[in-house]
């Protein structure tokens, strides 16, 4: 991996520096005092700008009274209740006057307070599919109305003017969409209106409609009046901000998405399956978004606002799914996670040991400092649960056989020597065993019509993006048809999915000669979660057409073309009488195992075969160790015949030499001597991790304990050290960390663990074991929470959060 870039980027003039001392929060800047402000809106008053009818002759063009302050500054109020037993906020201290002296006039439309409806049960939180989040501020998402009530000093009359006003950031323009004046009663711009629905004495009841292209994020909300007797500002109340999000169920806003069971899957799911190991050995593993745990969206705001990205900007998905693939990782900007490839995680958390987003979005809210580690299927993870938080249909995707092509040429370029051993030092394009990136749903106004949907986006750093280590958004249709230069990062992408593995081998003379091209060996599948359902669903095909056929072969030409060798295919040499295929004995670890090469004559010749097998170690990202065992042999093939040829490993050969996930890569290159075909292949097996067995204890009721209780064997005959468990679950359980110690060699070992939903409904409990000597172990458990009894079904305990606790085993057994 690349060390961190000095370069800034896109917003790079106003980069966010981190506090002195991290805070949840950044810090607040100072406002521009009134000159300024009266500057920004060009001399009009408050009125003027809000609407048309409230500039007359008589009032002059005088400010009516300071605009509120910024997105800092709060004022504060209390709740109490009205007659029909609602909540009835009050505010304290005084509103402002047209004097600006906080004077509250006999006959002035003053508002006592605000109620928005924004209980997890009340109807705007349910309508807007925002009921799940465990926030009590309103949390709305755009292009859908909402309601409110006012609470008045005085009836409402038709004289009386009302304007509604939400603000962002911390210097707030109308021009820039940061400061919304939306007047009661009458139509507002690019979509923005609020109308009186019922006007019940001192009670007002609006319904609000929001821009379906509004900014994303957390408004402060404030309402002015003006009367005969003088205007009047209810003070800012942090309790009345105002989240707002994209709307997929909105069919104006870009993100929509036209299939209510895709945005129950894509949107509200809280938890999903990643696909990992390799085509032949498909693991999974159960991953914890968490989009609506407490904490989480204030997170997903905030980074934003480390990238430096204008608010002015946030109402735009395309740049919104670009800063976050950006943010994701911490290259360049201090983002999210830092990746770690190289097997040493000693100062942060295994990448394998980490069982949803929530942990770490929580701990970078609160420290401001990017947390140690991750790989391609945490960031993916995180990514996941940053843009369907925001409001993006997105999923979890995983590309077996992942080609990262680090020169542009648009295929995968593998070099031998003259006995066809692989030159590690010239092989720098490399085929990672799977790669996980996200797709996400949205229209693409900046591209040519034909380009919606699917939108790749990869927070993964590994090749940089106009200077920024991000990837996408991409479309997927320009992908699949090989129209690499379409924004953003289409070349890239192509290449992980659809390049071809071209072996290069040494000449007498030094130079190279393309002695066989493997095309279909690169995106042999792709995958991701079925909608309402743990299956696996191959979605290969909208990445690309059927393999071999002359659409996709077109696609491959006429990218390659773009690519820095366009003329790669035209010194190619074909005489392929003479097919092989490896096999690998499927192993948990620690078991001996076994590889076999299977030789097919489909010629009408005999055909006499110099093979020669190198196997070692590999990370999943397809960097490999040096080679610990190697085999030649001579086969000679009848026609139409076949013969195999078997190398045995032993645990005590391959266990030196293990890396992450027990990846192994098979080196194969052949030499036919009748006809002169060359025979080339790398094959990846990886060896098997037990899982962890979870049962639960007793019925799941919110508010109550229940217990859960873990199971684990060790499959290795040696002792793993310093052994953690985590346990997570979004409506069940906060983040939790165990420290168990040492495990005896093939000794089994139980746990007993208690926790408190906080939520009703289907949810997911998910453990993992990490140690130096095991880790990509984990477990799930499906857990179905009844609503307590007589109430709303919510409930505010939360989960145990402690971390780093020691646990002692309930029991231990032998094997």
């Amino acid at each position: 991996m690349e060390g961190p870039r000095s370069d800034v980027g896109r917003w790079g003039r106003s980069p966010w520096q981190p506090p002195t001392t991290p805070s949840p929060e950044p810090e607040p800047e100072p406002e521009p005092d009134r000159r300024s402000r009266s500057r920004r809106g060009g001399g009009r008053s408050f009125w003027a700008r809000c609407c048309g009818c409230c500039s007359c002759g008589n009032r002059g063009d005088d400010d009516w009274g300071p605009e509120p302050s910024g997105s800092r500054s709060r004022g504060t109020s209390s709740r109490g209740r009205d007659s029909r037993g609602g909540r009835r906020p009050e505010s304290r201290g005084s509103g402002v006057n047209a004097a600006g002296d906080g004077t509250i006039r006999e006959g002035m439309l003053v508002v006592t307070g605000v109620d928005l409806l924004c209980s997890r049960s009340d109807q705007n939180r349910r309508e807007h599919h925002t009921d799940e989040f465990e926030y009590d501020e309103l949390i709305v998402r755009r292009g859908q109305p909402f309601h409110m009530i006012l609470f008045l000093n005085r009836e409402y009359e038709s004289s009386d003017r009302i304007a509604l006003e939400l603000l962002i950031g911390n210097n707030p323009e109308v021009g820039k969409g940061t400061h919304v004046i939306i007047p009661v009663g009458k139509g507002g711009s690019g979509g923005w209106k609020a109308q009186v629905t019922k006007n019940n004495g001192h009670n007002l009841n609006l319904r609000v409609h929001t821009s379906p292209n509004a900014i994303i994020g957390k408004f402060q909300f404030t309402v002015r009046t003006r009367s005969e007797a003088g205007e009047f500002q209810l003070p800012f109340d942090p309790r009345n901000e105002i989240y707002i999000l994209f709307n997929p169920w909105c069919p104006e806003d870009i993100v929509y998405v036209d299939h209510e069971d895709w945005r129950q899957e894509y949107v509200l799911n809280e938890s999903g399956r990643i696909y990992y190991g390799t085509e032949a050995q498909i693991g999974e593993r159960t991953w914890n978004y968490g989009q609506f745990d407490h904490g989480v969206l204030d997170a997903c705001l905030y980074i934003l606002d480390r990238r430096g990205m204008p608010y002015g900007g946030r109402g735009d998905p395309v740049s919104v799914s670009r800063v976050v693939s950006a943010m994701v990782n911490s290259l360049d900007d201090n983002g999210v996670l830092i990746g770690n490839w190289t097997g040493d995680y000693s100062r942060g958390t295994n990448p394998s040991a980490w069982v949803g987003s929530v942990e770490i979005l929580l701990s970078y809210l609160r420290t401001g400092y990017s947390v140690p580690y991750g790989q391609c299927w945490v960031f993916a993870g995180v990514t996941t649960t940053v843009l369907r938080c925001l409001g993006f249909a997105t999923r979890t995707v995983t590309n077996f056989n992942s080609a990262h092509d680090t020169d542009t040429s648009l295929t995968m370029d593998i070099y031998f020597d003259e006995n066809m051993k692989p030159l590690e030092h010239l092989n720098h394009d490399s085929v990672w065993n799977f790669h996980v990136w996200n797709d996400c749903w949205m229209k693409r106004p900046d591209l040519p019509s034909g380009f919606d949907g699917w939108q790749v986006v990869d927070a993964t750093p590994q090749e940089t993006s106009s200077g920024i280590f991000c990837c996408g958004p991409c479309s997927v249709e320009s992908v699949k048809n090989g129209l690499v230069y379409m924004k953003y990062d289409t070349p890239f992408i192509f290449a992980e999915v659809n390049s071809d593995k071209v072996y290069w081998q040494r000449q007498d003379d030094g130079s190279f000669k393309i002695v066989y091209v493997e095309e279909k060996a690169i995106g042999t599948l792709i995958v991701t979660k079925a909608i309402h359902s743990n299956n696996r669903e191959d979605i290969t095909h909208i990445y690309k057409h059927p393999e071999g056929s002359e659409a996709e072969r077109r696609a491959v030409e006429k990218a390659a073309a773009h690519g820095s060798k366009p003329n790669v295919y035209a010194t190619r040499d074909s005489a392929e009488d003479v097919a092989m295929q490896v096999e690998a004995q499927d192993a948990v670890m620690g078991q001996d195992l076994a590889v076999s090469v299977v030789l097919t004559n489909r010629g009408s010749s005999r055909r006499t075969v110099k093979l020669h097998l190198y196997l070692c170690v590999t990370y999943y990202t397809g960097v490999s160790g040096p080679t610990f065992k190697e085999a030649k042999k001579e086969v000679t093939l009848a026609p139409g015949a076949s013969d195999s040829v078997t190398m045995p490993v032993a645990y005590k050969e391959y266990k030196p030499h293990l890396v992450d996930q027990g990846a192994m890569l098979l080196n194969v290159s052949g030499h036919v001597k009748e006809s002169g075909q060359v025979l080339a292949k790398q094959h990846t097996f990886r060896l098997r991790t037990p899982d962890l067995s979870l049962t639960l204890l007793g019925a799941a009721v919110v508010g109550q304990e229940c217990g859960v209780q873990i199971v684990f064997k060790n499959p290795l005959p040696v002792t793993l050290t310093n052994v953690v468990f985590r346990l997570e679950g979004s409506g069940l359980q906060r983040p939790k960390v165990l420290n168990v110690g040492d495990i005896g060699g093939n000794e089994t070992v139980t746990l007993r663990q208690t926790f408190v939903p906080v939520r009703p409904g289907p949810r997911q409990l998910i453990a993992s074991l990490d140690s130096p000597q095991l880790s990509q172990v984990h477990g799930v458990i499906q857990v179905d929470v009844a609503p307590a009894s007589g109430g709303s079904g919510f409930s505010d305990a939360g989960g145990d959060s402690r971390s780093g606790e020691n646990i002692p085993m309930a029991y231990r057994g032998g094997a």
